[in-house]
């Protein structure tokens, strides 16, 4: 950037349990998303766009780390009930909040946590300058447990509101940060609830708005998916109201498959769903807006990752880093215009307890004690049926041996039972 530009905004938009094959610019017309897919028109879509695993808690901290949670021991959600508020994310690790604090921006959270229930876990302990949402998994729309940073001595409390539904009051509390905000730059992670279950309730009018969707769950997801729509086109209509848009990088990406059995969302062609790490599980719609900074209306076929959000956010607000920080993504930027023409990801490794999983170029191994191995080629075979294993017994030990050397580097869990199998 040169000496004469504004330091970028980031908006930093993670949606829930959104698969693969929802949204209109991912080829679903059933529920249009007519603002979500204009992030896509005006910037880059990505299609093999991976998250650090397919369930919300590492998800979200890999994201947030810009390295595996399975390098911490943050590697599968905390177990339920009340021991599981003795977890978060390790208070050692530095976030994309103290990165983007660090470099003089204003902070800012609204919406899913899920990286620590305890206080010294919260949000405003790790770099934001505030907070409003739902610490936890929650499990309501319209009466969440939500944690207020703003208010006089904020402890968790539950919405008491007629009316109230999680969806309008995160979006409306994004734009309110990103209007008392406009003079400075600011970092916003919009982590909206939707489309996670309970899919029991849309707002009013909205569910009625799809009447030819015959299965009522589907019709209510429908509703709510209308509703998050909505208020990401609200805060893109804010953002050229008050001419930021070209000043904001903008993400818009789910945290993990659909798990179509709880919500109804679909993955497309692709197998299985949340949970798994077949690509149902982990590849998930992931789109880049920065408007006069990178091309409109790419789309980008190489594998991209999580991973590589803080790095490509970092590198746009001019912070040059540091290899101790062991961030394992790469700049987006260079790859999508064109000036790197290499692949930012050969090689993309997970593991949660049992489950081993890595792709390289087109192959992809799953293997778990226990379980068959199996050999995927995902260009020719994008929907993982064709199982290759016993084909390229050769390529299964190869493969096995560099998930091996990329597991050499993670710590063991800090809530599974001893050392995972």
């Amino acid at each position: 950037m040169d000496g004469t530009s504004r330091s970028p905004n980031v908006l930093l938009i993670y949606v829930d349990d959104v698969g693969y094959g929802e949204f209109g610019c991912q080829g679903n017309p059933q529920i249009p998303t007519p603002n979500i897919d204009s992030i896509a028109a005006n910037g880059v879509r990505f299609t093999q766009g991976y998250v650090t695993d397919s369930l919300c808690c590492p998800s979200r901290a890999g994201l947030m780390l810009g390295r595996h949670g399975c390098r911490v021991g943050h590697e599968t959600n905390p177990p339920w009930g009340p021991q599981w508020k003795e977890y978060g994310l390790p208070l050692s690790e530095k976030i994309m909040a103290n990165y983007m604090k660090e470099a003089g921006y204003a902070t800012g959270m609204v919406g899913k946590w899920h990286l620590g229930y305890k206080p010294e876990f919260w949000p405003m302990k790790r770099g934001f300058d505030e907070y409003y949402g739902n610490l936890e998994n929650s499990r309501s729309y319209t009466t969440p447990e939500i944690l207020d940073s703003l208010e006089e001595n904020p402890q968790p409390r539950h919405v008491k509101q007629d009316g109230y539904f999680s969806t309008f009051a995160y979006g409306e509390r994004a734009r309110d940060f990103i209007s008392r905000n406009k003079n400075n730059p600011w970092f916003l992670y919009l982590a909206f609830y939707n489309q996670h279950a309970p899919v029991d309730e849309a707002p009013p009018g909205y569910a009625e708005a799809f009447p030819e969707i015959k299965d009522p769950k589907r019709r209510i997801f429908a509703g709510m998916m209308k509703a998050l729509d909505e208020e990401v086109g609200k805060t893109l209509k804010l953002l050229r109201e008050l001419n930021m848009e070209e000043d904001t990088l903008i993400f818009l990406i789910s945290d993990n498959g659909g798990p179509t059995p709880s919500n109804t969302s679909v993955n497309g062609p692709l197998r299985g769903i949340k949970i798994t790490q077949f690509e149902g599980g982990l590849r998930v719609p992931y789109m880049m807006q920065w408007k006069g900074k990178i091309p409109a209306g790419r789309i980008y076929e190489k594998q991209v990752s999580t991973l590589d959000v803080l790095p490509t956010a970092l590198t746009a607000v001019g912070v040059k880093m540091d290899p101790a920080w062991k961030l394992e993504g790469v700049d987006l930027i260079p790859y999508i215009t064109g000036n790197n023409a290499g692949v930012p990801h050969e090689t993309l490794c997970w593991r949660r307890g049992s489950y081993r999983t890595i792709r390289q170029g087109d192959w992809k191994l799953l293997f778990r004690k226990g379980h068959p191995v199996q050999l995927y080629n995902l260009k020719n075979d994008i929907g993982e049926k064709n199982n290759l294993a016993e084909t390229f017994p050769e390529r299964v030990q190869n493969l096995r041996l560099r998930w091996q050397e990329w597991d050499s580097q993670n710590v063991d869990p800090l809530w599974l039972s001893g050392k995972y199998e």
